[in-house]
């Protein structure tokens, strides 16, 4: 398997070569030249096989160059019950990714696919854990250390540091907006005290933080000599595993390998519902994907009307679901190379715009229609929104979740087709976003073991100005620590 960057000027690369490097030399992103496809025949065979037997069936059409017997030990290093059964009291901890079936009046075919029993009570976990073996393994066979430069909006900071402590010739530099997560969220970071873990607050918003990693991404020179890798889903490793649990959620829901499921997923960065658009590449067969944002609608607008209008920092709004106050969805891009027939020199074109802070109109061109034959619907939800859908799924359900899962289900309940099941992913535990909840629902959620007092804990936090020279700085100052 070979990957080609979106921007069409990077040269083909195999997984183990891109894993470490994250944006391509010419900034676009990774994908498979071709995407690999699973027939009918071997989708039953599928259904029948635990996490792990499927993150190997799907990794190793991926990861080729990586032996298949490491491969296997990787994957079961990852997914282990222990690993993912932390914080959910009341689940089958036999199985990772459970899938719960909502129960109520008439209402059938209703799932959420439970995704925040790792160690950070985020998705972002499910492939976070697996990258940071990934990483450990690719540094020990090329005899190398590395430098982590990341941006996170709420989850993928903690999942990321929680990954790679205690990886030895790692370490991690984390972005985060100063005022841009709870407190719980900041705790889960700040509270840290690896030697190996380094945090910065930004002054600014998650689009800051990110802009940022690109921009040091793509200073060659200081990414080289500062061996500067990537662990936000702009690194095509974490798209790659988050492929699995469609696959997982497929098969939970389904008696038939021909039933279509329709996925609402809670949308910021695009990742994730980027990795349901190539799991339906690859043949599963997802009916509609369901993008799902909050007041920071620009995915929401572009699958409406076919304009991309990224906002500016003053215009990203600080909402309850704060993991998705984005503005710039880094991912989206791979979405677009795939809907304009893989034309690297169309979406280098495009992103030209995008970076200069300008819109993209695929009217013009016709392509707005197509947008359709990829499954794609969307929706928004505000604040008001998702507190009555917390107090829905409460009251009817007995289902307690969190503001972003709030966001998926409205948006999802929307778009529901009668007959065709519809699972929406769960974002994170209530118990991270603990404020809405109990304005929502007037009581406080349960947190796991061990977390009761996290925020008193001592906190190790550098803040900074949104100033890639600023960062850069402070990473070669600490590069070899």
């Amino acid at each position: 398997m070979r990957y080609l960057s979106t921007r069409g000027q990077a040269p083909k690369q195999s997984f183990l070569q891109i894993l470490l490097g994250g944006l391509a030399p010419d900034g676009g992103l990774y994908l498979p030249e071709t995407y690999p496809q699973f027939s009918a025949a071997e989708l039953e065979f599928m259904r029948g096989m635990d996490y792990r037997q499927l993150a190997f069936a799907i990794l190793s059409r991926l990861a080729d160059d990586i032996e298949p017997n490491d491969l296997k030990a990787l994957v079961d290093k990852t997914y282990t019950t222990e690993a993912y059964s932390h914080g959910r009291m009341d689940s089958d901890f036999s199985q990772i990714a459970p899938v719960r079936k909502l129960e109520g009046d008439n209402d059938s075919g209703l799932y959420i696919l439970e995704l925040s029993n790792g160690p950070t009570l985020a998705f972002k976990d499910m492939a976070m854990q697996l990258l940071g073996n990934l990483f450990e393994y690719a540094l020990d066979q090329a005899g190398q250390d590395i430098n982590i430069l990341g941006a996170t909006s709420g989850d993928t900071g903690s999942a990321a540091e929680y990954a790679m402590c205690g990886k030895h010739n790692v370490r991690v530099f984390m972005l985060s907006p100063e005022h841009g997560m709870t407190r719980f969220q900041q705790a889960q970071m700040y509270s840290l005290q690896d030697a190996n873990i380094f945090n910065i607050a930004v002054r600014g918003v998650f689009d800051e933080c990110q802009d940022i990693v690109k921009a040091v991404s793509n200073d060659h020179a200081f990414k080289a000599k500062y061996r500067i890798g990537a662990v936000n889903s702009i690194n095509w490793a974490r798209v790659a595993a988050q492929i699995i649990y469609y696959f997982k959620a497929y098969f939970a829901v389904t008696g038939d390998s021909g039933q279509k499921v329709d996925f609402s997923v809670p949308s910021g960065n695009f990742g994730n519902v980027c990795a349901g658009h190539i799991a339906r590449m690859m043949g599963l067969p997802i009916g509609k994907l369901i993008v799902a944002t909050n007041e920071n609608d620009v995915l929401d607008e572009f699958f409406r009307t076919g304009v991309y209008r990224p906002r500016t920092s003053a215009q990203t709004l600080h909402t309850s679901s704060p993991s998705m106050d984005i503005s710039k969805a880094s991912n989206f891009e791979r979405f677009i190379f795939d809907l304009v027939g893989r034309d690297g020199e169309r979406v280098a074109e495009l992103w030209r715009a995008v970076d200069t802070g300008e819109a993209f109109d695929l009217n013009a061109a016709g392509l707005k229609a197509k947008v359709a034959e990829f499954g794609f619907v969307s929706g928004s939800s505000s604040h008001a929104d998702r507190l009555a859908t917390i107090r829905m799924a409460w009251e009817k359900y007995g289902v307690m979740i969190d503001t972003h899962t709030a966001d998926g289900l409205k948006v999802g309940l929307e778009h529901r087709t009668a007959g065709i099941p519809l699972v929406c992913l769960e974002t994170a535990l209530p118990a991270k976003f603990e404020d809405s909840i109990v304005e929502a629902l007037g009581r406080k959620p349960e947190r796991p073991a061990g977390l009761e007092n996290i925020e008193a804990l001592p906190q190790r936090v550098e803040v900074m100005n949104p100033d890639a020279a600023v960062i850069q700085a402070f990473i070669a100052d600490h590069a070899n620590d």
